[in-house]
């Protein structure tokens, strides 16, 4: 359409690309997704890795608490932006926007701080939410989250089945296919539910995916159209 429009009056015709760009910004978003998650698989062929599978495990382990964490943590430290923006933000050029106070916070948590400008700016309430914020975040939060993943850590290293190798599970697959051995009775047993399974049954739960797929491209869509327009 561009090219036919270029063509038709030699380049002098005004064209609005404000469309294209959007889409482009949104074929850009998905892709970029897309390579993350795709990447992101490439971890379930390091899981003979004895290591990597203890950190799988981990992760598997701590994750409903990690998200409890997580929205607990960010109830916390979105309440911190708030102070620290609306207290000190004629004061202090870091706290002049919501971002730049969630920048510094994020350094404070690490310890990168200036505590002079604190307080040169309030001589009583800059150190002391300085010190509220270094003893709910630095103190209390970050040992909860050690606890989570030590605790997840410790079950995951308790459960993990360090025997497990590559070469191994190569040579069962390649004995199993040439019939050099036979699968054990629990194999056997999850072989023949499998093929004997009645689709019937299954039928409902199919029907349900389906309409949660369908809700979600839809959902996807919705966003798309608001964010173009």
């Amino acid at each position: 359409r561009i090219g036919e429009l270029f063509e038709e009056t030699n380049g002098y015709v005004y064209i609005n690309l404000q469309l294209a760009s959007y889409i482009n910004d949104i074929l850009t978003f998905l892709f970029a997704f897309c390579c993350f998650f795709g990447t992101i698989k490439f971890v379930r062929l390091c899981r003979f890795n004895q290591r990597m599978n203890l950190f799988i495990h981990t992760l598997q382990y701590a994750g409903k608490e990690l998200i409890s964490f997580a929205m607990m943590f960010s109830i916390v430290f979105m309440s911190f932006i708030c102070l620290f923006y609306l207290l000190f933000v004629s004061q202090l050029d870091e706290c002049s926007s919501l971002l730049k106070t969630s920048q510094m916070l994020f350094e404070m948590s690490l310890m990168k701080f200036d505590a002079h400008e604190l307080s040169g700016a309030a001589p009583f309430l800059g150190p002391f939410c300085f010190s509220l914020y270094i003893i709910l975040v630095v103190f209390v939060c970050m040992s909860m989250f050690i606890t989570i993943i030590n605790d997840s850590f410790r079950r995951a290293r308790e459960n993990v089945n360090d025997k497990q190798e590559i070469f191994s599970y190569m040579l069962n697959k390649f004995q199993r296919w040439i019939g050099l051995k036979q699968t054990n009775e629990e194999e056997r047993d999850a072989l023949m539910r499998s093929e004997h399974f009645n689709p019937i049954e299954r039928f409902p739960k199919k029907i349900d995916e389906l309409i949660d797929a369908i809700t979600r491209v839809r959902i996807i869509v919705l966003i798309i159209h608001a964010y173009c327009c």
